[in-house]
């Protein structure tokens, strides 16, 4: 492993850390707070939101290096890290299938750290500049369309389950928000070294303002942000973010091994495959545990 490898992976195991960490943060500042609005000024919760970002950021950085696939299924170990940190903090109740599912997350992502083969730099067409703009904007059409069919419930409704929406919208709109944070990830893996290097900052914001994937990425992070919370609003938390990890790994990884040239070393192919699906598996089991539920049920990731 060379050294800016193992320096980008330590980046994608402080992102996942850092996303389940915010989330503890985010539960324990609401539950100190008497209303929402106080939830949302609260120190800890508002330390959450900073290590959501913070977490965001590593995450970038890196897929500057890493396979997308990598770099997905070690974000999707943060549920490991809640669900733990539930456990310590909220007092929340660990099932024995979550235990397993941790046992088998750590494996996997063992596995899958292995079996990523050196990556070389992306030099995106302006094809796959424009394809991932217009994939931006047409998951940004598709949430809206979820939407506006979730604020219209069909006659004869219940009261009751008229109010969430009716069924199976949410988990329409935590999959496409699972695209869009999916998006996000193949557009930073795409996007250039900028021009100029960073020590020249007009040089700098010049080439990202002008390169189609800058948007592309912003598009992107904003529409997954609004469709999980609204799918966190009209449905149960556990199926809509199992639901979110699934679609969130599965397809940027098929497209950063198709489209992007992410490779895997040689002869490692299926146990890298079988990783993969093992910690999105695992990921899903760990969705409705209790303790995520108890730490994520006041908003968004």
């Amino acid at each position: 492993m060379s050294p800016g490898h193992a320096v980008a992976l330590a980046f994608a195991l402080v992102a996942a850390l850092g996303y389940g960490a915010a989330s503890i943060a985010q539960a324990e500042g609401a539950r100190r707070a008497s209303d929402t609005l106080r939830a949302l000024r609260h120190p800890l919760y508002l330390a959450g939101l900073g290590g959501d970002a913070l977490a965001w950021l590593a995450s970038l950085v890196a897929l500057r290096t890493l396979a997308v696939y990598q770099v997905q299924a070690i974000l999707a170990g943060s549920l490991a890290v809640t669900v733990i940190g539930a456990r310590v903090v909220l007092a929340a109740r660990v099932r024995r299938r979550d235990v397993v599912a941790i046992a088998v997350t750590v494996l996997a992502l063992t596995v899958v750290a292995a079996a990523a083969g050196p990556q070389d730099q992306v030099h995106p067409s302006a094809a796959l500049r424009y394809g991932l703009a217009a994939a931006a904007v047409l998951v940004a059409a598709g949430g809206w369309l979820t939407t506006r069919a979730g604020s219209r419930p069909a006659t004869g409704t219940p009261p009751s389950r008229a109010a969430r929406g009716p069924v199976g919208l949410p988990a329409a709109a935590a999959a496409l928000a699972g695209l869009a944070y999916g998006g996000t990830a193949v557009c930073a893996r795409a996007l250039p070294t900028p021009t100029g290097g960073l020590h020249d900052a007009p040089a700098l914001v010049g080439s990202l303002a002008a390169d189609p994937l800058t948007w592309a990425l912003a598009a992107f992070g904003i529409t997954g942000t609004l469709l999980y919370a609204h799918a966190l609003q009209h449905g149960q938390v556990g199926p809509v973010t199992a639901v979110l990890w699934i679609v969130e790994v599965l397809a940027p990884s098929a497209v950063g091994v198709a489209v992007l040239s992410d490779t895997v070393r040689p002869g490692w192919m299926p146990y890298a495959l079988c990783a993969v699906l093992a910690t999105t598996a695992a990921a899903a089991v760990l969705a409705t545990a209790p303790a995520t539920a108890a730490a994520t049920a006041e908003g968004p990731r």
